[in-house]
């Protein structure tokens, strides 16, 4: 425990453990204000379980949770009442005490100069010149008045983000534009799957983003911390604060690792990897030229995750690699399936199954993996199949790849924009947002029920250019999105199930079936996947030239 002292009367520290209460009462406080919501981490305790054993040692204590990145100003408040009830001297407390250390800095900011709160906070071990206008501003987020405004504010600048910037200059060419993404790297993740299957290197899926970003676009290099929509505001951290006359709301979504036990602690070692990781995807290909014998474990997520094929892709590319180097018959392929069935639309099963039996696979349905143990290579999944009790397994293997649990982005969860389940709530034809009129969203982060794909992606960008510059001028949403979504199952190297679809599994095939017919494996489709799709990725795509992917006119149907 590391106690951290920013005056006489509040010391910060990061994360506490249960055994630390004797020393935090011998340390002379009265009181403890957790900062950090439960769930966090997997070695962290719960507030129940601190709250107990805070009482235990005569310590008072109060639950004020903050949102990594995300302290609001109802927080604020909170912490206003929490230190008003609460004898002190006060320890608070989240993962890093840098949370507790900006709600002091905000509660002080109406009391103390600025200076001084800075140097306080600074000589206790935390920056806060980060919020030093919120501080200045009494505390409160500043959003009446932004730190710059431009005409579209594009959050996210993965896949959906960049093509949709570049799809609106190409048709509004005087248009200010701006991408908010913190990353330096943009990643074509589509070609991690080739990665892990020993057909690209992984530096050819990476490019800087500088050099992505459209010419005339603003990139503000930083992380969001919330959405104002009544505002058309978006708050970034540091509190500065950028405005808008439309929002879209692209950042992808967050790969879960801390939600399976265990998982995070080996990945990357002990047999564990995941094609969902670009530093993995290379790692995966190493496991599968050394492993000769042994059990192969291939996990699926419950739904929704992005690119639902990329699981059993693994396992083909795995499983046509051993068996041309005639090891196949010595490796148990285990397919681990959250969910109930191969694949959700049913004409592409049929060919999906013929290399099910070619690779010897066996297909075990209901099976979500809740944790791993890496060094004694065991993999725990809960089993729960229809009409039965929950019950759990326990699984050696020798090589593991893991697709992990999925959600939505926390800024997104805990933003108005979201729905119950914490995704962008749009229409699921027009893009737009339910609420918020001049809010678009697309790729993975947003609800309407498709494949969370690249390829959705693409065709999402233009329909969403087309209804924002018909806004613009006035009119009413004048271009729709269909649902579609592709998942080129790799089969074996050299031939692909080239599966297109959209909303309610129907089929949506871009090719007459004389040239690719999707439900067949196709070397035409493996052509396309490994030899086009990169280049139309990079050069088109982001680019603004729509090949394949013009939107779809809104059908206006008769009274």
């Amino acid at each position: 425990m590391e106690i951290k002292k920013i005056t006489d009367k509040v010391s910060v520290s990061p994360q506490i453990s249960l055994g630390d209460m004797a020393d935090i009462k011998k340390a002379g406080f009265r009181a403890i204000i957790c900062n950090r919501p439960d769930g966090e981490g997997a070695d962290q305790p719960s507030y129940a379980e601190i709250e107990k054993a805070a009482k235990k040692a005569g310590l008072e204590i109060a639950y004020v949770p903050v949102q990594s990145g995300m302290v609001t100003d109802e927080n604020v408040t909170e912490f206003d009442t929490a230190l008003k009830t609460l004898p002190r001297p006060v320890l608070g407390y989240c993962r890093s005490g840098t949370r507790s250390a900006t709600l002091w800095s905000l509660h002080e900011a109406h009391k103390r100069p600025l200076s001084e709160i800075l140097a306080a906070t600074k000589a206790a071990g935390y920056d806060m010149s980060g919020v030093a206008s919120r501080i200045a501003n009494g505390g409160k987020t500043p959003t009446q008045t932004g730190d710059a405004k431009y005409d579209v504010v594009i959050v996210g600048g993965g896949a959906g983000g960049i093509a949709t910037a570049a799809s609106l200059l190409s048709r509004k060419s005087d248009l200010s534009i701006a991408i908010i993404d913190p990353s330096d790297v943009h990643y074509y993740q589509p070609g991690w799957t080739m990665v892990g299957g020993g057909v690209f290197e992984a530096s050819e899926t990476a490019k800087t983003m500088a050099s992505l970003i459209p010419r005339g676009v603003k990139w503000i290099k930083a992380a969001v911390a919330a959405f104002e929509p009544q505002n058309n505001a978006v708050i970034l951290e540091g509190c500065v604060v950028v405005t808008y006359d439309r929002l879209v709301v692209s950042p992808g979504l967050k790969l879960n690792w801390a939600g399976v036990e265990g998982l995070e602690e080996t990945l990357g070692r002990n047999g564990v990897t995941s094609n969902y990781r670009y530093d993995l995807a290379p790692y995966t290909w190493h496991l599968v030229q050394e492993m000769k014998e042994g059990r192969a474990l291939f996990t699926q997520p419950p739904m929704p995750i992005k690119c639902a094929g990329a699981p059993q892709k693994a396992m083909y590319l795995s499983g046509d690699a051993w068996f041309r180097r005639g090891v196949l018959k010595d490796v148990d392929i285990q397919f681990m399936n959250a969910g109930g069935v191969l694949f959700g639309v049913k004409e592409y099963v049929p060919a999906l199954m013929e290399y099910v039996k070619k690779y010897d696979a066996d297909l075990n349905f209901f099976h979500t993996l809740t944790s791993v143990d890496g060094a004694a290579k065991k993999a725990t999944f809960k089993v729960a199949k229809p009409d039965t009790d929950p019950t759990e397994i326990t699984v050696d293997f020798d090589m593991m790849h893991v697709c992990p649990p999925q959600v939505a982005p926390d800024f997104i969860r805990v933003s108005p924009l979201a729905d119950a389940a914490g995704w962008v709530d749009v229409d699921q034809a027009t893009l737009r947002h339910k609420n918020y009129d001049n809010v678009w969203s697309l790729g993975d982060v947003m609800n309407a029920p498709n494949a969370k794909t690249m390829a959705a992606a693409r065709k999402q960008a233009p329909v969403v250019a087309e209804n924002i510059v018909a806004d613009i001028k006035g009119g009413s949403p004048v271009a729709q999105y269909d649902g579609y979504g592709s998942c080129p199952l790799t089969v074996e190297r050299g031939k692909i199930v080239l599966a297109e679809f959209g909303y309610g599994g129907a089929l949506k095939p871009s090719f007459p079936s004389f040239i690719i017919d999707g439900t067949k494996p196709s070397r035409a489709a493996w052509f396309m996947k490994e030899k086009l799709l990169p280049p139309i990725y990079w050069q088109a795509m982001l680019k603004g030239k729509e090949w394949m992917a013009k939107p779809e006119d809104i059908k206006v149907t008769a009274d």
